[in-house]
């Protein structure tokens, strides 16, 4: 590999996330809504009062957030706010900032996600793999059925079945939020057994269901593994049962997979929007789910925004790596 590659590789990373901005930008205004006139509608409605001069307060705010701009202005200080890392101040929570509400809720979405996320990858590929296997275990034949059911079930389908389940009729585990309401999360012993706890049912939906998905990629691949040179040869050879399994048959197969999983953990970022409403859980997707009823530019901006960032990131350190995963793969001149 070489400075150039690698050069250029950054490059077209460069390009894409200006696009993904650009279309970030302009997207959620082809709509033609107007948030700050409906934000103050809804206010309005819950006091049941009609304000004086309303169009003038619109304007005002409009002025605040820099609506009232041409939308060229607009475009110009929006990317060079966010290469500052600014995402300016919420419409719908106003007077906070963007920023600070994406930091008190990501720990929460890459705490849940990079977990379940891993835990689903390495038990679905090695249950994928397994299953191909014809000198796998018996029992694993019977695997099948509710592996292909977990891994078409939604997320968020799944944990309303484990909340009425787990939640409502056995009373096991909480259903709603990420910890007891009237505490306040803390880093004491108490405190984090809590958050755990919430964190369960939401966990094992994710888990569950992204296993069988993974499981069933591993088995398809692993499948076309098994009549290459390399393993008839190994199988020749003499070589170990397990050492072919994982040395020769799993290496090769899981090279798409981690293409995936570099993928899915750049999505990381953006939560299980779905999973995280259904279970009231503090995380990202619930802001943006939040910000997106609310037509908060600026919020739903800026968490999409990090999303593509999570995702090109991943896949350019991805795209540098692969020498390293597999020899053969070689970004040289012929």
């Amino acid at each position: 590999m070489t400075l150039g590659y690698v050069f250029r590789r950054f490059l077209i990373f460069l390009i894409i996330v200006w696009v993904a901005g650009t279309l970030n930008f302009f997207l959620p205004r082809l709509g033609g809504a107007d948030p700050i006139r409906q934000k103050l509608v809804s206010q309005m409605a819950l006091t049941g009062a009609q304000q004086m001069g309303f169009d003038e307060m619109v304007r005002a705010y409009e002025a605040k957030f820099g609506l009232d701009k041409p939308l060229w202005q607009q475009y110009f200080t929006y990317m060079g706010d966010v290469i500052r890392l600014d995402f300016g101040l919420s419409i719908s929570n106003y007077p906070r900032k963007v920023i600070d509400m994406i930091s008190e809720a990501i720990p929460w979405t890459i705490g849940l996600l990079t977990t379940t996320t891993i835990l689903g990858f390495l038990l679905g590929n090695l249950l994928g793999a397994f299953m191909a296997w014809p000198r796998a275990p018996k029992f694993l034949a019977y695997v099948m059925p509710p592996v292909l059911m977990l891994g078409a079930i939604p997320y968020f389908l799944f944990g309303l079945i484990l909340i009425y389940v787990f939640g409502f009729v056995l009373g096991w585990f909480p259903m709603f939020g990420g910890f007891s309401a009237g505490t306040v999360p803390t880093f004491t012993l108490e405190s984090i057994l809590d958050v755990l706890w919430h964190t369960v049912l939401p966990a094992i939906s994710m888990i569950l269901v992204s296993t069988g998905g993974w499981a069933l990629g591993m088995r398809a691949l692993f499948m076309t593994t098994q009549g290459e040179d390399y393993v008839i040869f190994a199988e020749a050879m003499g070589v170990k049962n397990w050492a072919l399994f994982f040395n020769y048959m799993i290496r090769n197969a899981l090279l798409p997979q981690i293409t995936a999983l570099a993928i899915a953990m750049g999505q990381v970022v953006s939560g299980a929007v779905l999973v995280e409403v259904v279970f009231g859980y503090p995380g990202i997707g619930s802001v943006l789910y939040a910000g997106i009823r609310a037509l908060d530019y600026y919020l739903v901006q800026a968490i999409i925004f990090l999303v593509i960032v999570a995702i090109g990131v991943t896949t350019f350190i991805l795209d540098i790596i692969y020498p390293l995963l597999d020899p053969r793969i070689t970004y040289r001149r012929a």
